[in-house]
């Protein structure tokens, strides 16, 4: 089973919304972690709110530094212009989201959207073994 760690600075929105969809839709197919380059207190609470509202509970989430979590197969960042120390993987992707923090639940929705596609179709290249 592959390790995939999302990684943005805080740990404390996109790359807790990718956790949680990776979660939910990928169970039994991959390892699912998230992490940040910055301490960051908690989840954003309007991350935690759009996820509720598709029926994902990112609750029990918190954020988390690279070091705490295992080195993964697959690495996505978020697009965060995070200066990531160099982290081993066999494949990486950059999404290159915008930060919803600061603009309102709105831009929060946009980006659980965009990232529930990406999660979707990054699940299916591992189930396909095309990554």
């Amino acid at each position: 089973m592959k390790k995939i760690a999302f990684v943005c600075v805080h740990n404390s929105c996109r790359s807790q919304m990718a956790e949680g969809f990776a979660k939910a839709y990928g169970e039994g197919i991959i390892e699912v972690y998230s992490a940040g380059t910055e301490n960051y207190p908690e989840v954003k609470p309007l991350a935690v709110e759009v996820m509720h509202e598709v029926g994902i509970n990112l609750d029990s989430q918190y954020p988390k530094l690279l070091d705490e979590i295992p080195i993964p197969d697959i690495l996505i960042t978020m697009g965060c212009n995070a200066n990531c120390p160099w982290v081993p993987n066999d494949y990486h992707e950059d999404w290159g989201l915008d930060d919803p923090s600061g603009k309102g639940i709105e831009a929060f929705r946009v980006t659980r959207e965009l990232i529930k596609t990406k999660v979707i179709e990054l699940i299916n290249l591992v189930k396909n073994e095309q990554i």
